[in-house]
């Protein structure tokens, strides 16, 4: 028997995961595009909402809307760029750092369950791997 291709099992996984993530994200008021924002900005500020599209992979005319609903949410601030009144500069707010910390938890907690079978060894080992194979 020949094994699944890599696609497809990523695919079914992805899948599963987001399956079980949504009722999560939606317990805080997020959607996973909003998750998505969320995570990027606690790793660094985004320049401008043009970047932040490119950096999550989100289309940049929808994005706007889902800023605005972060901002009404108290878990994004947009500021002018003085170098360059056109930019809006995106970073995340204390109440969005808490947010975005409670989401995480339940979700490690959910991947705990999902990877409840394996032993640590396997589990930091898939891990290392899917680092590696992710930032390629």
């Amino acid at each position: 028997m020949q094994r699944e291709d890599l696609g497809s099992l990523f695919g079914r996984i992805t899948r599963r995961l987001i399956v079980a993530e949504e009722p999560l994200l939606a317990e805080q008021g997020l959607s996973m595009w909003g998750y998505a924002v969320l995570t990027h900005l606690a790793q660094q500020p985004a320049d401008s909402q043009l970047a932040l599209a490119t950096a999550i992979g989100h289309d940049k005319s929808r994005l706007i809307p889902l800023l605005d609903q972060l901002e009404h949410d108290g878990l994004i601030v947009r500021e002018q760029d003085p170098a360059d009144r056109r930019h809006r500069r995106v970073r995340l707010t204390t109440q969005g750092e808490s947010r975005l910390a409670a989401v995480q938890a339940k979700i490690r907690a959910m991947e705990d369950d999902l990877l409840a079978d394996l032993s640590a060894t396997d589990r930091r080992a898939l891990l290392r791997i899917l680092t590696h194979l992710a930032n390629g």
